[in-house]
């Protein structure tokens, strides 16, 4: 028996099964959605990809289907997870979330079109030709977290000027970490400050790290840019909130949530600009000839009600240079 078959035979729970296993249109396009993180936390990225596919005429479940396949966090289960959209029947476009699931798609296919969303360039990871014509099957948003470290950093010390012991939480597992360690000592060196450099890919290790940040009477955290810490963000962000301790995030995301301050580019704008690409591609364009979409611009959100909880005075200088602060 098919795999269709046999989930149309479920009824009643099919509610629970994938929209591309319950699609009734044959006709109708299928969009693979390949997260490393989980739902419950990255919702509201699922939601702006939908916006995104919504303007150039797509919408869920009246002529496309979105399949969500979610690694929580386990990136190890990424090429997996991406198998089940090349198998017959195959989607008609895989959409990644991250370099690394960025990289299990196009390790995947040769055929189907992938578009992506990576913090680190998409070049130097070998997912594309060039910027400005990808080549292949994939193109995407480039959105170039791993090279602000040092600037966060800045802005990290301009919060608390008197901090002299500074901690960078970073995953491991990514491929960026030792870049952004690279970045980051070169920049704490530079400004005077000692560094602790925490490593965590998994809940218990993160709150290792945060205990080490107590032991050792880190005055400021930096967290590295990973899509599994902006997945776990409510535990770190209850942890930073627990022990007193000020810290910058790579995304509006976090700051949003309940973060002290977050450098970046917006999410969810990478994640709708991703939704309109894969939208083209099924209205006909070819991925090897739609350039990867770069920022234009870095916002910095500051988060008042966490800094009156922290006991934190944010200086006018921050507020004058912040694009939104939220009260």
């Amino acid at each position: 028996m098919k795999r269709r078959e046999f989930i149309t035979l479920l009824g009643g729970t099919a509610a629970a099964w994938p929209l591309r296993a319950r699609a009734q249109q044959p006709a109708m396009p299928v969009i693979g959605f390949l997260m490393s993180g989980s739902p419950g936390e990255m919702a509201h990225l699922q939601a702006a990809f939908r916006r995104g596919l919504g303007e150039v005429g797509f919408v869920e479940r009246q002529n496309v289907a979105i399949d969500p396949r979610w690694a929580e966090g386990r990136y190890d289960q990424l090429p997996a997870l991406v198998a089940e959209f090349v198998r017959p029947p195959p989607v008609d476009v895989i959409f990644a979330g991250g370099p690394l699931a960025a990289t299990a798609a196009k390790a995947a296919t040769t055929t189907i079109p992938i578009v992506f969303t990576s913090g680190v360039d998409p070049v130097k990871l070998g997912l594309v030709a060039s910027f400005s014509r990808p080549g292949g099957n994939i193109t995407g948003v480039s959105m170039f977290f791993g090279e602000l470290g040092a600037k966060r950093l800045e802005l990290l010390r301009d919060l608390v000027p008197k901090a002299h012991i500074v901690a960078v939480l970073l995953n491991p597992t990514s491929p960026e970490a030792e870049t952004q360690r690279r970045d980051v000592t070169t920049a704490a060196h530079a400004i005077g400050l000692q560094l602790i450099v925490l490593n965590a890919a998994n809940e218990n290790a993160i709150d290792a790290a945060f205990a080490t940040i107590v032991e050792k009477r880190v005055e400021a955290l930096l967290v590295g840019s990973d899509p599994y810490f902006l997945a776990r963000r409510t535990q770190i962000l209850a942890l930073a909130t627990r022990h007193l301790v000020p810290a910058i995030y790579q995304s509006r995301d976090m700051a949003e949530a309940g973060g002290l301050m977050s450098y970046g580019i917006n999410n969810a704008e990478a994640y709708r600009q991703a939704g309109i690409y894969s939208g083209k591609i099924l209205k006909g364009d070819k991925p090897a000839e739609l350039p990867i979409i770069e920022p234009t611009k870095f916002e910095l959100v500051i988060n008042l009600k966490t800094a009156r909880i922290l006991g934190l005075q944010i200086p006018d200088k921050l507020i004058a240079l912040a694009d939104e602060v939220i009260e």
